[in-house]
């Protein structure tokens, strides 16, 4: 995760347009939280930063990336392939966060550095056929995957995912499918749920993920109102959205 102090973050800007100096303070703001959050947890080690930019213009993930932000997040592959096109310029990486459909994949695979919402071995199936694709044609590196897992009492009910008794046979057929890298579990704290219990749920299943592959080490959790809670249990990439961006735009 790239950190920016106040100077750094404004710096270069004064001379752009006044949605790039929104950015750069909200970011500013965003970033304070992270820092103060992982010295609390007595960490040392800052969680990556994955701004969410879903309904944003490309526009503002190129002014971003001028703030020194590399790593987004959509959850619709159209949005997601438009801007990865229209920004083909940028040295970014896409992460895809949304539910994927199986016939989705083989788009995802031509723009996206990870997904994070694998909850079925379907998914897993489409997405090692999509990569090996991709790396016949344009040589493709493997794509990270992490396992979507639910928190919620019924799985998928809310947020999606797959039961945590579910999470070791897609870790396994993750690991030995060609082209895809296991880099750990992903989740949302369910809704109207204490954060900090749903993010030590998930702290569990990511040690017994761990247990069988040492490698999965990432815990992609956390977003705009409970990065606190997620950094407390240990995760090392966060998802924020609103806060930096604030709110959708209007539609029509």
């Amino acid at each position: 995760m790239t950190s920016l102090g106040h100077d750094d973050a404004l710096s270069g800007v004064a001379a752009s347009d006044a949605r790039t100096t929104e950015l750069a303070r909200r970011l500013e703001v965003v970033q304070a939280r992270i820092s103060a959050a992982t010295a609390a947890a007595g960490r040392v080690d800052l969680p990556g930063l994955i701004v969410v930019t879903k309904f944003h213009p490309a526009a503002d993930v190129r002014r971003l990336s001028t703030l020194g932000v590399r790593d987004f997040g959509e959850n619709r592959d159209q949005e997601a392939a438009g801007k990865s096109a229209e920004l083909a310029d940028l040295d970014v990486r896409w992460h895809f966060i949304g539910q994927l459909q199986s016939k989705k994949a083989k788009s995802v695979a031509k723009y996206a550095y990870s997904v994070q919402s694998v909850d079925r071995p379907q998914v897993i199936e489409a997405l090692e056929k999509a990569v090996a694709r991709e790396k016949d044609l344009t040589g493709r590196h493997d794509l990270e995957c992490y396992i979507q897992v639910s928190l919620d009492d019924d799985a998928g009910a809310h947020r999606g995912g797959a039961r945590p008794s579910e999470v070791e046979s897609l870790a396994a057929k993750i690991a030995s499918s060609p082209g895809l890298k296991l880099a750990g579990v992903m989740a949302v704290a369910p809704l109207g749920a204490d954060p900090e219990a749903a993010f030590e749920r998930l702290a569990v299943v990511s040690a017994e993920v761990r247990a069988n592959h040492p490698e999965a080490s990432g815990v992609s959790a956390g977003m705009s109102q409970d990065l606190e809670a997620a950094i407390k249990f240990g995760a090392t990439h966060l998802r924020i959205g609103s806060d930096i961006l604030g709110s959708r735009p209007a539609v029509g």
